[in-house]
């Protein structure tokens, strides 16, 4: 690999000193304008989204207290969003007890709110949002928000700008009897990446929360040039409804509702809080699904729920397969990959406390709600099979067909030891895998990009002559820290060393798919690792990077691994178009310039290039720019690999005391 690092400078002499003044701290605004990540997970187009659903949270959370039964969302060309709720009105008059008016204490501080005694008994029992963030962050991060309030005969309006007050509170009498908030705002684009939340999202998003909020009615309108279009969502019975309609027609049990409150705690040494379940379950051999909300919000990872629901419906399954005599001798018993191939199932959960893995609550991971749901479960699925004999049959031979389908399906292919050579069409056998025309391995290039956004954007700008395309599926296993066995069950390893087609240089027991190695049978003549020129895909390149090196060294030794350079900016002029690849080139184009009215837009990833900058920057021979992937001292290559990527625990902290402070400078303190 090109050599760019610079030489530590161990005197430490021209570094900047660290001391008692180097400590700073972020303040108001700042505190989510500079750091949004922190708050809402993200910077770009996913973090933005979650700004909006703090909003509808607190929305949401007023209409499941009983006031109000509708919400409406607006979305406008602008990009602008307005939530309008009926409930009592967000508070933002004078507090005595706080001496502080209550619009400071929502809309301009963190951790400032009403639902901090709901495991007393207080407002909001079962709340999505509890921290006192979700207002005053997106506020914050907002280029401007406008609040209105009718509350007590009295309507009350709000102006911020990019997360400060303009104007104070105006409060003036109103004959309206209705009650409620309106909220108006524009996400700041110099906060996130990208601010034009997709129509899609907000259709998703506000028929979810109408499943797990029954009764309530989300009217969406989207701004259009040639209007308002709206869209409705509402469930009367909630999630029974939504698993009635997505499995109408393909279910062959009925729809079956169970709920359940409990009380528990986590810890001997913590509270106790209160849980309610509901949940909604049929089979399907046609619309398998498993979704998972909390306190209405969705977990895209599921966490305790999905845990419990593992363990219980596996657990019940198996039970009344071995009580009823449906397992031939000797059978291995069933997966959930078994269950989960025909099972339709929807669960609602409300706790007074809840442990999130973060704020922006995609997983949770209560003890107790996973044990008392687990137990809740897998008693009721022991009723229903008792009480419904026939439909707990079907479930048990489908059980049965669906296990022993899966069992065939893997001896097959631990039977098939077959080299990855011209015989064997890989496009057919490998996901997304995007194969070039030719034959000639001296022409034939493999790029590896991240995600399927990355091989949209090169599978147009390629040429699809010589050039073919892999995705890998988010980050691969660290090959220097985990065993073999580890290594070759990991299918994004396993299918990358396929498309290679040239087996692997170690010998293991658990290699058994693929041959021992031979440089003549590798399908390219150039390997190209593309990612994204941000942490996230220097991190996926070094991961890469290190699976080659352990499994397949001498690609590198023959120099046919290369890394692809992505440009940082794109420079839009009168002129032309320029790109850099890093700052310093920035500054050299922009020097060039006749003139300093320029466009410069700093790259949001690979997935976000057109097809001709794709080609012009990244694949076309004649531009693009490779770094060949060089080992000129193996031992030291190992070394260094080991240190910073292996096991070599002691290594690393030795290295971080003898140059740690030369680091320092990098590290975000605040």
């Amino acid at each position: 690999m090109e050599e760019k690092d610079k030489k530590i400078n161990k005197s430490g002499k021209g570094k900047k000193q660290y001391g008692n003044t180097s400590i700073s701290q972020l303040k108001g605004a700042d505190r989510v304008r500079l750091r949004p990540a922190v708050m809402f997970g993200s910077d770009g187009l996913e973090g933005c989204c979650h700004s909006f659903f703090e909003i509808l949270s607190n929305a949401i959370d007023e209409a499941r207290e009983g006031f109000g039964d509708r919400i409406e969302v607006t979305r406008f060309l602008d990009k602008s969003i307005e939530v309008v709720d009926h409930g009592r009105g967000v508070p933002v008059d004078y507090n005595p007890k706080e001496e502080r008016y209550n619009w400071e204490l929502v809309f301009c501080e963190l951790y400032a709110g009403g639902k901090y005694d709901n495991n007393a008994g207080g407002n909001y029992q079962y709340s999505l949002g509890l921290n006192g963030l979700g207002s005053c962050a997106t506020q914050y991060s907002s280029e401007y928000m406008d609040v209105t309030v009718l509350s007590d005969g009295y309507k009350y309006k709000l102006h911020f700008e990019k997360g400060e007050n303009i104007g104070g509170l105006e409060k003036e009498p109103t004959r309206f009897k209705q009650t409620g908030t309106t909220i108006k705002w524009r996400p700041d684009i110099e906060v996130f990446t990208d601010i034009d939340i997709p129509l899609d999202y907000y259709q998703e998003t506000l028929l979810k929360q109408a499943v797990v909020n029954p009764g309530l009615t989300f009217t969406l309108y989207n701004e259009t040039a040639d209007g308002m279009d709206m869209y409705e969502y509402c469930y009367e019975n909630g999630i029974t409804d939504y698993v009635k309609e997505r499995g109408e027609g393909k279910n062959f049990t009925d729809v079956q509702y169970i709920e359940a409150e409990r009380r528990g705690r986590d810890r001997a040494d913590r509270d106790e809080y209160k849980v309610k379940i509901q949940a909604a379950f049929c089979f399907s051999n046609e619309t398998p699904m498993l979704e998972y909300y909390h306190n209405s919000s969705f977990l895209e990872h599921g966490g305790s729920p999905d845990k419990a629901v593992r363990s219980a419906f596996v657990s019940a399954i198996d039970q009344y397969l071995k009580q009823n005599g449906k397992y031939q001798k000797n059978e291995s018993k069933v997966t959930f990959a078994d269950v989960a191939d025909s099972l339709m199932f929807v669960s609602s959960t409300f706790s007074t406390q809840t442990s999130y893995e973060n704020q922006t609550k995609k997983a949770i991971n209560n003890k107790f709600i996973q044990e008392t749901m687990t137990e809740f479960l897998r008693e009721r699925l022991s009723v229903y099979f008792i009480e419904n004999k026939a439909e707990a049959d079907k479930i048990a031979e489908q059980m049965l067909v669906n296990k022993r389908s899966r069992e065939s399906a893997e001896k097959a292919r631990v039977n098939i030891k077959k080299k990855l050579t011209g015989s064997i069409d890989v496009t057919n056998r490998i996901a997304k895998f995007v194969d070039c025309r030719t034959k000639d391995v001296e022409r034939r290039e493999v790029y590896i990009v991240e995600g399927d956004s990355a091989l949209g954007a090169c599978k147009q700008g390629r040429d699809a002559e010589f050039q073919a395309i892999i995705p890998v599926r988010g980050k691969t296993l660290n090959c220097l820290k985990w065993d073999y066995d580890k290594i070759f069950k990991n299918d994004i390893i396993v299918d990358l060393l396929k498309v290679l087609g040239c087996g692997v240089e170690i010998q293991s027991k658990h290699n058994k798919e693929f041959n021992s190695f031979d440089l003549g049978l590798l399908r390219w003549n150039k390997v190209i690792i593309c990612t994204d020129a941000d942490v996230d895909g220097f991190q996926i390149r070094t991961l890469i990077l290190t699976m080659i090196y352990r499994l397949v060294p001498t690609l590198i030794e023959a120099g046919k691994v290369f890394i692809a350079e992505t440009p940082l900016f794109e420079i839009t002029h009168k002129s032309g178009t320029y790109f850099a690849y890093s700052d310093a080139e920035l500054s050299e184009v922009l020097a060039k310039l006749p003139d300093t009215k320029y466009k410069i837009q700093r790259s949001k990833g690979l997935g976000e290039n057109d097809a001709d900058m794709m080609w012009t920057t990244t694949m076309n021979p004649e531009t693009r720019r490779l770094i060949k992937v060089e080992a000129e001292d193996a031992a030291l290559t190992e070394k260094v690999f080991d240190l910073f990527l292996g096991n070599n625990l002691a290594g690393r902290k030795d290295f971080i005391a003898q140059f740690g402070d030369q680091y320092i400078e990098m590290t975000d303190i605040s």
